[in-house]
């Protein structure tokens, strides 16, 4: 089978779908990224690579067309939406000439935020005549109302309309949270949609990898460390974390270590040096191979997110590697993430935004026994080989995509 996956975002930037790519390969798949110039989350493009012009490549066995691209710059909102219209305009403009010629048996769209970046995919399955599989990771406009990035009911109801118009291009849609079903449905009615969540490589749940060079963060060798691995924004409540730490400065043995950048780092950072705070720790972006390594070191494993509305129906992907890691999650977050970590008895889950209750919750984790402690991340990782293995939920996308390549494409090819 022949597959073409359309994605602004794809390696040497970090992303779910390079596991699924180099999977999809693996088993015999011949695979095209279609996307752009890397550029996250620093920002600018990375070394190697230009902005202009139009290039090919090779990694992993799959083929990578690129299209010019404007970087995101940092902390600018302008730079980000000409970032993503620029992957739009160019994806449109130059992706059907670097892929004339070639046939493909299905394009698939990574739909990461804003799904408005599934155009150029459109557009080539129109031209390709062949069928649209778009796997929804984020629900737009409502995350974009939420991160307060657009105020207007005017623009926040023009996009509802292009959004549903696009779910509707699709035939098929996936969706990350069973949680978005309804949503994306009141949409695209009469849509077939499936949920098929998110999984993270498998190193994450295997023995890490000793030989792997680490650089030595001391907050991890000793005592209670509470890791969060991610995106540090403004959907992650960071505020939230500094007031937890402010909470815990008291009890030494407990130290916050923060793995990631993002729009509110430089934030964090100022705040730390205002208050004080000698219990949290900026430990920056590291390589993805190097992460299942220190969060092994993990006395908890933590995620948050606000308390907006669009969050409760989002599952962050973090969710899935704290649980293959096998150390106990501590959860400030509403809605269905919060319902896996209880669910799954892989730890404690608290509302989102109510730094008291995480304060709380990372003191009963600290007190535990480290059988119990051991017991909890055990049930994780049980949790996650049964419901969101990478392998199995590879062979599952292959299944998806037989099932629509089976039938009749909408144009001739």
């Amino acid at each position: 089978m022949h597959i073409l996956i359309v994605s602004q975002y794809f390696w040497p930037e970090g992303f779910r779908i390079n596991d699924v790519v180099k999977s999809l390969v693996e088993r015999g798949m011949e695979v095209d990224i279609l996307t752009g110039k890397p550029n996250y989350p620093e920002g600018k493009i990375l070394s190697g690579y230009r902005a202009f012009g139009c290039m090919r490549e090779v990694w992993s066995g799959a083929n990578i067309f690129r299209v010019p691209l404007f970087p995101r710059g940092e902390d600018s909102v302008f730079r980000l939406t000409i970032n993503y219209l620029s992957f739009i305009f160019f994806g449109l403009i130059f992706g059907p000439y670097l892929l004339r010629g070639r046939k493909y048996d299905i394009i698939f769209v990574y739909g990461l935020s804003p799904i408005l970046l599934s155009i150029p995919g459109i557009f080539i399955s129109w031209i390709k005549g062949k069928r649209l599989v778009i796997w929804v990771q984020d629900l737009w406009p409502q995350s974009l109302a939420a991160t307060g990035y657009v105020k207007s009911l005017f623009v926040l109801r023009s996009l509802e309309k292009v959004v549903g118009w696009i779910y509707r291009q699709a035939d098929l849609l996936l969706v990350q949270s069973r949680a978005f079903e309804d949503a994306v449905a009141e949409l695209a009615p009469g849509k077939k949609i499936v949920y098929y969540p998110n999984s993270v490589d498998s190193s994450f749940s295997k023995v890490p990898n000793l030989h792997f060079e680490q650089l030595k963060i001391e907050a991890l060798e000793a005592g209670f460390p509470v890791i969060f691995a991610g995106n540090v924004g403004a959907a992650q409540a960071v505020n939230c974390i500094a007031d937890t730490a402010e909470l815990l400065k008291d009890i030494p043995e407990i130290q916050i270590v923060i793995f990631g950048t993002g729009s509110k780092w430089n934030w964090l950072k100022d705040h730390i040096a205002q208050k004080g705070l000698g219990n949290i720790h900026l430990a920056g972006r590291f390589p993805a191979e190097a992460m299942p390594g220190y969060l092994q070191k993990a006395g908890a494993l933590l995620v948050s997110l606000t308390q907006e509305p669009i969050f409760a129906l989002t599952i962050p992907n973090k969710i899935q590697a704290y649980m293959a890691s096998g150390r106990p999650i501590v959860a400030s977050l509403n809605g269905e993430g919060a319902r896996l970590v209880m669910e799954s008895g892989s730890g404690l889950s608290v509302p989102a935004e109510d730094p008291v209750a995480l304060a709380k919750a990372i003191i009963a984790l600290y007190q535990m026994s480290p059988e119990e402690r051991q017991l909890m991340g055990e049930k994780g990782r049980n949790y996650y080989q049964t419901h969101f293995d990478h392998e199995i939920l590879v062979d599952q996308l292959i299944d998806h995509f037989e099932m629509n390549r089976l039938n009749k494409g909408k144009l001739i090819s």
